[in-house]
Formats: C-alpha cells, sequence, structure tokens
C-alpha cells in the first residue's frame, strides 16, 4: 500500500464493477462453504475495482483472492436472483505527476536535503485490509528539518520533522511533507510519526491524502499501538486503517474502516466496515471476528445495498461455538421498489456429539426442520494471531522512549490518550465519522 515512483508516472481508473447480489442463500447447509466465506469474506454485493493503468502494463489493485469468481459461481446456481444493471467504467483518473522535476522522479522515499520529495498522488488501494509496516516504509529523518522549494516545471514541495515532548515521558518524532502543481489543482501530504512514553506506550502511524486536477481526492491513515490492557495487564497491539476516496465528475467514492487487536493471551477481535456508491447505487458492508483465548468464538457480517429507485437487498449471518457446541443463522432478503419483502431465514444447532439440527423458512413458503449426521468445523484460534503480529511489528518494538530519571515513574493515565499531532491547517480531507 506503500506509494511508489510508479505513481509518478500513472494515471488511475476507478472502474466499479456491476452488483451481483443473489436473494437466495444457496449455501445454508454448507459449512465448508461459509467457512471459504468467513476467510475470504465474499461480497454478495460486488464493490469498486480500482485498476492502475500504467504505459506498459495494467496492474490491478484489488485484493485477487477468487471472490469475485466464487460469487459468481454460487449465485448462478440459485433459483431467485437479482442481478444489477451492469455499470460503465467509473472516469475517475488521475493525471500524470505535474509537480515534480526529472532528477526527482526516481528519488527514494527519503531524499537528500538538497532535493525535495517526490510526489504521491496516488490514491490508496481499495478493500485491502491492514497493511503491516514493512509495507508503508516509515523511515522518520533524525533530525530536525524544515524547508521547501520550487521545481522546474512550476511545482512546489516542502518537508518538515521535529520531536514534540510532554508529560510521563511522551514524546512524538514526526516527519511531514507534501507538494503542489503550479496552477494548485493537484495537491498530496503526508505525515509519519511514532510516539513513546514511560508507561510502555508505543504508536506507530501515518496519514496522506490527496488530490488531481479531476477533482478526485483520497485520505487514509493507518496505525499500529504497543500498550499495556487496563483491566488484565497484558500487553496489547492494536492496528487500525482507514481509507476513503471520493470521485470529482461522478457522485461515487468509498469508504473503509478497520481494525484489529490482539493481547498476549491470545484473545483477538478484528473486524471492518466498509461503504461504496456509484451514481444511483449504494452498498454497506460490516463484519466482526471475537476469539476469547479459551475456545470460544464469535464471528457475524452484515451486507446490503441499494438503488434509489427503492431497490434493497442483504445478507447477514453469525456464528457462536464454544467447544464444539453452538449455533449458526443467518437471513437473506430483498425489498421491490413497490415494497414487496422477500426473505429467507435458516438456521444450525450444533450439538457436539455429530447432531445437528437444521432449521428455516421463506416468505414464498418453504420450510425445512431437520436433524442431520454432520461432522462440526469452526475455527477456535485466528488465523492470524498473538506471535504473528509481534513479529510483524518489529519497527513498534523497537521505538526507544525517552530515559527516565532515577525515583521518577509514570503515572498510568488508561482513560486517556497521548497528545496527538499538530493539526494541518491545509487538510482539506477530515476523516469520515464512525458509525
Amino acid at each position: 500500500m506503500a506509494a511508489s515512483s510508479s505513481g509518478l508516472s500513472t494515471q488511475l481508473h476507478f472502474k466499479l464493477t456491476r452488483l451481483l447480489i443473489s436473494p437466495v442463500h444457496s449455501t445454508v447447509y454448507g459449512l465448508q462453504l461459509r467457512k471459504k466465506k468467513r476467510r475470504t469474506l465474499v461480497n454478495r454485493v460486488e464493490a469498486s475495482r480500482i485498476s492502475c493503468c500504467c504505459s506498459d502494463s495494467v496492474v490491478p489493485i484489488r485484493r485477487t483472492g477468487g471472490a469475485s469468481k466464487s460469487s459468481e459461481k454460487i449465485d448462478e446456481k440459485t433459483s431467485h436472483r437479482v442481478r444489477a444493471k451492469a455499470i460503465p467504467a467509473l472516469p475517475f483518473a488521475s493525471s500524470q505527476s505535474r509537480f515534480v522535476s526529472k532528477q526527482e522522479k526516481f528519488s527514494p522515499r527519503c531524499t537528500p536535503r538538497s532535493s525535495g520529495p517526490q510526489s504521491r498522488d496516488t490514491p490508496p488501494k481499495r478493500d485491502t485490509g491492514i497493511a503491516n509496516e514493512k509495507d508503508w516504509g516509515i523511515s522518520l529523518l533524525n533530525e530536525n528539518v524544515n524547508e521547501s522549494g520550487t521545481n522546474e516545471d512550476g511545482s512546489t514541495w516542502y518537508r518538515e520533522s521535529g520531536e514534540d515532548l510532554g508529560e510521563n515521558g511522551y514524546r512524538c518524532r514526526w516527519t511531514r511533507m507534501g507538494g503542489r502543481s503550479h496552477d494548485g489543482t493537484s495537491e498530496w501530504k503526508e505525515t509519519w510519526w511514532e510516539k513513546s512514553d514511560w508507561s510502555g506506550y508505543k504508536e506507530l502511524g501515518v496519514e496522506k491524502s490527496g488530490r488531481n486536477s479531476e477533482g478526485d481526492s483520497w485520505w487514509e491513515t493507518w496505525q499500529e499501538v504497543l500498550h499495556q490492557d487496563e483491566w488484565s495487564n497484558l500487553a496489547r497491539i492494536e492496528r487500525s486503517a482507514q481509507k476513503q476516496a471520493k470521485s470529482g465528475t461522478e457522485n461515487a467514492g468509498w469508504y473503509e474502516k478497520w481494525w484489529e487487536k490482539y493481547d498476549a493471551k491470545g484473545w483477538t477481535e478484528k473486524g471492518a466496515h466498509k461503504y461504496g456508491r456509484l451514481n444511483e447505487q449504494s452498498w454497506w458492508e460490516k463484519w466482526g471476528e471475537h476469539y476469547d483465548g479459551r475456545g470460544s468464538v464469535l464471528k457475524w457480517t452484515d451486507k446490503w445495498a441499494e438503488t434509489e429507485l427503492g431497490t434493497k437487498w442483504g445478507d447477514k449471518w453469525e456464528e457462536k461455538f464454544f467447544a464444539g457446541i453452538g449455533s449458526r443463522q443467518g437471513e437473506t432478503w430483498h425489498v421491490s421498489p413497490s415494497g414487496e419483502r422477500w426473505s429467507r431465514t435458516w438456521g444450525e444447532e450444533h450439538f457436539g456429539n455429530g447432531k445437528v439440527h437444521k432449521y428455516g423458512k421463506s416468505t414464498t413458503g418453504e420450510s425445512w426442520d431437520i436433524v442431520v449426521d454432520e461432522e462440526t468445523y469452526y475455527e477456535a484460534e485466528p488465523h492470524y494471531g498473538w506471535a504473528d503480529v509481534v513479529g510483524d511489528s518489529s519497527q513498534l518494538l523497537s521505538i526507544k522512549p525517552r530515559e527516565r530519571p532515577p525515583g521518577v515513574f509514570p503515572n498510568l493515565d488508561f482513560g486517556s490518550s497521548p497528545p496527538s499531532l499538530p493539526d494541518d491547517d491545509d487538510s482539506d480531507l477530515p476523516p469520515p465519522s464512525s458509525d
């Protein structure tokens, strides 16, 4: 997800594919299929696809886990389906970089002080989750810098870095950089930081924003935090990301919020909220996973979409398990512009002895209520847990706090957060409000 030098000669096209939604939960009996659904987050509501169209090749940006193909394959088998009208490609293009000199086009992220930072007018990638710190390539300057300049084409750039100190040993090292085209129609900004204090709190983060001459705008932030849990006193690592992009020529855009939380005894929480819009169509998705570290698991998904004509449809499910005993339940539904509603609800009770009670019904009159012999499968532990996140957080863990004077102890106040970075008055892309 880190910006690269290829963004200098890149023209971006946002293409939103058709929405393919089935009002029938065709896999209410398929535990193995739902297992795959949980891992790959198959979207029945197909969201936008973003492609990076370079001069030599076309590189798809969206994750290619086979979700789209498997979703179509499943829906072809259903007896009821709603297929929305195919959507043409969205002209959501970013112009080639106009505010970087030829000498700077291939400069590294942290260039020598004698030259300006390279342009990064690249929107974030969609539907990619939370990147690892190594993918962000955070490299803070070790000295205070405040410099700016003008390129040959009239574009301007700036780079700043510093260190903020506060109570309880708080320290924030930060680097901020950005640039603007000669006519002011395109600009980009980036801020990287690391924070620490004497309580053991450590934080690594990035914030990026930008806009191009077509009016397309984007904003994203990523954070990784190490702290001590208030109740269990265990070490905890939390990662989060927010991303959004908006078209300047269409009523189109998307927003995502992701979070992951881990502690040293296996407690894990993961989730995401997503939203997208293309002219008259909108879609949402929320999902969550919770592992208590002792074998109890809760997972859920809720997806829905609607059009301005009044058509609405969605799908949701939830499962709770412990030691082979648990339940699954869900609903698929559809509402027509006239208000006519169709729905199918289903459920499963797993008794832990090889017996499974399956039941369900729909508004068309179908129903079932049976007990079958079936092996129960569920994931009692996250596929990515505490050991994994510790191994991928070497830069966070290596943050060195200020030296503590003898006899001085930290004032542990878990109810408040360390001071934030100074506000960037030039920011025109504030983060959207959370749900």
